[in-house]
């Protein structure tokens, strides 16, 4: 009897477990911050605030110097109401998103780049970057004037580490490039990186009392590998032999801002394989950028974690913009995607080798973004309307203003791009394309169409099914219970 008493009392809890967890919002999938949806607000807030006061002060821009343009990181770091040359490390306060713990050389002293050489990765020279980028603890690194850097092999950036371009025009070209491996709180500002190059089979300085030899490189622009905290901010990346910014291996908590990408094929890589499961805590915020002239796919290309993509220009592609595997959560917001002229590129979408019964429950999510030229996005798991509510947190900001906050997208202070293309204007599609509203069905309607006018993955009423999935979770647990407790 007692043993029968056991059983109740065992099945009475499961089938509890299962009605509380009906009855709960659905987690979030993927995250490694319990509520990234506080980031996504915060990034909100940030700029709203930011547009206040562009606003309040009549226009900024231009006008006042290049401050108050209504981009809140611009804005923080360039109108604190002193010189930013005599205040360089004001520029570590000013992240958003998911990078904006990335406290880069704050508090450590100024290092000047005097040499662009790099003779010997082994034992770097002082006044050459990599003699700067290798040292423990923080640094600030700036550069005495313009210069031309081809690094023989990778640059072994060590933690706690600002690069910083400004005032001068800086470019690492023509030899290998940057790597973040192992890494935490690196700023990356104001720097072209172009035309990279594989390296390796060769002995490289980690820091000043570490050499090893490293395999041969990919010839990324910038590499995160096992990285953290990173923030990537005004550069200009083009013409690498692989990605332009590739984050794999567990690295979380980036942002890639205010960047200016052309002529490449696949621009990032967001995401080591499908089979890589400590990449499910990965978060990235793609914000600001300019994705220009001549480029393919990956702008980005995400597996398994949590990825914010706002207020973007992509000017074109050749496959796709956005592209994913694995159940990446995508929430698009206020970007502008002007589609190729190919009739057979327009969608800005791509689930990678993954069919539709796989991915129709994948939250990727389109709000207020602005469609040109034919261009759609195909959302997905429009059904799950708790994780949609986390993913989108408030409303993003209109379309309409990319053309302002991605005015200075690229390198500051000279040509924006690698002077491979024309400066970009920015052209005005206000009233061209389609403004974006939820991704989830509602007044746009049945037939699988909703805002937008863009097609889902698949029709029906997912919010039905999502109670049937639930109700049966409940009675197999239950089964479950029985079964386990009294064997047939």
């Amino acid at each position: 009897m007692a043993r029968a008493d056991e059983s109740t009392r065992i099945i009475l809890f499961l089938l509890l477990a299962a009605t509380a967890t009906a009855s709960s919002p659905l987690p979030l999938l993927n995250s490694s911050l319990p509520d990234p949806a506080a980031v996504v607000a915060d990034f909100h807030s940030k700029l709203a605030t930011s547009r206040r006061r562009m606003q309040e002060s009549g226009g900024g821009g231009a006008a006042a110097g290049g401050c108050m343009t209504g981009n809140p990181i611009d804005d923080c770091w360039r109108c604190g109401g002193t010189d930013w040359r005599q205040d360089r490390q004001r520029l570590a306060d000013c992240g958003i998103g998911f990078g904006r713990n990335a406290m880069g050389g704050k508090g450590g002293p100024l290092y000047v780049v005097t040499n662009p050489t790099d003779d010997d990765p082994v034992n770097p020279a002082p006044g050459t970057l990599r003699y700067g980028a290798i040292q423990e603890g923080p640094l600030w690194i700036v550069f005495s004037g313009d210069m031309t850097i081809r690094l023989n092999e990778e640059l072994l950036v060590n933690s706690f580490k600002t690069i910083d371009g400004r005032g001068a025009n800086v470019h690492i070209a023509g030899g290998a490039c940057i790597t973040l491996q192992y890494v935490s709180n690196i700023i990356i500002h104001n720097l072209h990186v172009h035309d990279c190059v594989p390296a390796g089979n060769a002995n490289v300085r980690a820091s000043p009392t570490h050499s090893g030899y490293r395999t041969r490189s990919d010839g990324d622009g910038i590499s995160l590998y096992s990285a953290r905290d990173v923030w990537v901010d005004h550069c200009a990346l083009s013409r690498c032999a692989d990605g332009l910014v590739d984050a794999i291996m567990g690295s979380t908590a980036i942002t890639v801002s205010n960047c200016y990408f052309s002529h490449h094929n696949e621009v990032m890589l967001l995401g080591h394989s499908d089979e890589y499961e400590p990449d499910s805590g990965m978060q990235v915020t793609i914000a600001f950028n300019h994705f220009g002239i001549q480029l393919v796919q990956r702008m980005p290309r995400c597996r398994r974690g949590y990825f914010h993509i706002v207020n973007n220009d992509y000017t074109a592609w050749e496959m796709y913009a956005i592209g994913g595997s694995a159940n990446p959560t995508i929430n698009s917001q206020g970007n502008r995607y002007i589609a190729p002229a190919d009739p057979n590129a327009k969608e800005v979408t791509k689930r990678v080798d993954t069919e539709e019964g796989r991915w129709s429950g994948w939250n990727w999510r389109t709000e207020g973004d602005m469609m040109v030229n034919g261009a759609f996005f195909v959302p997905s798991g429009e059904g799950l309307e708790d994780i949609y509510d986390k993913a989108s947190s408030t409303d993003p900001k209109s379309s309409a203003l990319v053309d302002q906050l991605t005015a200075g997208a690229g390198v500051l202070g000279g040509p924006r791009d690698n002077g491979e293309a024309a400066a970009y204007a920015g052209v005005n599609y206000a009233g061209v394309g389609t403004a974006g509203g939820r991704g989830g069905g509602g007044a746009g309607g049945g037939l699988g169409y909703g805002y937008l006018g863009m097609v889902y993955g698949s029709g029906g009423n997912w919010s039905c099914r999502a109670d049937l999935i639930l109700q049966l979770t409940s009675l197999l647990l239950a089964l479950v219970g029985l079964i386990c407790l009294h064997p047939l």
